[in-house]
């Protein structure tokens, strides 16, 4: 399984793939580290126009194949949207999954709500802001 380079493209990749091709996929990627570009790509889909007022910081955590785990910030303020490897300070709100979840609800193929309620997304602090997150953001429609 190769990464497909258009968000759409991905999105409709992931949704046909099982847990297992997406792990592999993930370990695969080390080298162009599938999580950094990700990660690195979502101020260009953050909308602005939906996070008004809202001041964030949200830690990742994405548990990766083996022991792998990706740690990473997105800070949401005066309508931006920065993000950085690591974590620089406290947060209003700390999210723990595994890759293929993150994978699939980046790209659209799952709801975050959904994940939370089902035990697969991990939530600590502010839940309000758990549920509104996705919608600052274009995820792709697969």
């Amino acid at each position: 399984m190769t990464i497909e380079a258009n968000p759409r493209d991905f999105a409709r990749q992931v949704h046909g793939a099982s847990d297992a091709e997406l792990e592999q996929l993930a370990r695969e990627s080390e080298g162009t580290s599938l999580l950094d570009g990700i990660f690195a790509g979502m101020p260009d889909v953050f909308r602005a126009d939906r996070a008004a007022g809202v001041e964030a910081v949200v830690h990742w955590h994405v548990l990766g194949p083996g022991d792998a785990e990706g740690v990473y910030q997105v800070t949401i303020s005066d309508g931006t949207c920065v993000t950085t490897p690591g974590t620089t300070g406290p947060a209003r709100l700390t999210l723990r999954l595994d890759i293929a979840n993150f994978l699939r609800m980046t790209t659209g193929n799952a709801a975050a709500w959904t994940l939370f309620l089902r035990g697969r997304l991990k939530a600590r602090g502010d839940l309000g802001l758990a549920r509104t997150f996705p919608q600052y953001f274009d995820v792709p429609k697969v």
